[in-house]
């Protein structure tokens, strides 16, 4: 995690939440990774997702942390089994940036040109039909369109060739691709620009005192095999939050009063 000033936004500060990669089977199994992905969802205001090479169905499968999503948060406190979360989710959740790396094709369709963001939105139409191949294709990219609002994707080409892509961490700016430099620079002005403040039900914008207690909340939620849920958490920051203000104005009153007296003091 780090956490700078924000460039754009004066008093706002700027925090970035790396999981460090999904799949690695070193760092556990994959509701360790479904756990994560969850986090990332919770505390973020912009999700960026990255993957290689192309936005096809292989990459969509491996996104499959999208479709367990309903399972694993919960929005309300109190939920009917066939109440429609898809408008609750939609409300709550972050934008979405996919980030695709090493991208080689041109961004054709039809033979037209279309942009990235065109190029995600053509990789998650539904196929028409019932069967289960077809629902099984279709579950990833309904996830994607229904539970968040706000779609973007960018589309980097390879930073170097091959030869120095093996010493990637030893080069400078002027090594890299400069058509690589000018993405990154326009993505970076995206998320500067259109990352808006996280905040929580009614749209409060929440400090970096209250996103550290989130997470602990969503955390032990997680830790005691609870499902986390949204409207819980508000209340038991509110709860964290009136207990900080209280030991703060307790602590004040006392400066005040010992500032006020002189020890010892008369009885008259």
């Amino acid at each position: 995690m780090w956490c700078v000033p924000h460039p754009y936004k004066e008093g706002h500060t700027l925090v970035l939440l790396d999981t460090e990669g999904l799949g690695d089977v070193k760092k556990g199994d994959e509701k360790h990774d479904t756990w994560i992905f969850c986090l990332a969802v919770l505390l973020s205001s912009t999700l960026v997702y990255n993957s290689l090479g192309v936005i096809d169905n292989m990459a969509l499968e491996k996104l499959h942390y999208v479709t367990e999503l309903t399972e694993n948060i919960r929005v309300k406190a109190e939920e009917s089994q066939d109440e429609d979360k898809t408008a609750d989710f939609m409300r709550v959740f972050p934008s979405f940036v996919w980030a695709v790396r090493d991208f080689t094709l041109e961004l054709i369709l039809g033979n037209e040109p279309i942009t990235s963001d065109e190029y995600l939105e053509s990789a998650l139409k539904l196929k028409s039909g019932c069967s289960p191949q077809t629902e099984q294709y279709n579950l990833p990219r309904r996830c994607l369109r229904h539970f968040f609002a706000v779609r973007k994707c960018f589309v980097f080409p390879r930073p170097a060739s091959t030869q120095n892509m093996r010493r990637m961490e030893q080069l400078t700016e002027e090594e890299l691709d400069s058509e690589f430099l000018d993405q990154a620079n326009t993505f970076c002005h995206y998320i500067f620009d259109s990352a808006d403040p996280k905040t929580v039900s009614g749209g409060r914008i929440i400090t970096g005192t209250a996103l550290g207690n989130l997470a602990e909340v969503y955390v032990e939620a997680i830790r005691s095999g609870k499902v986390p849920c949204l409207e819980n958490a508000v209340v038991s920051l509110a709860k964290i939050q009136n207990v900080s203000a209280v030991e703060e104005a307790l602590q004040l009153y006392m400066t005040e009063m010992f500032g006020m007296t002189q020890l010892p003091m008369h009885p008259e």
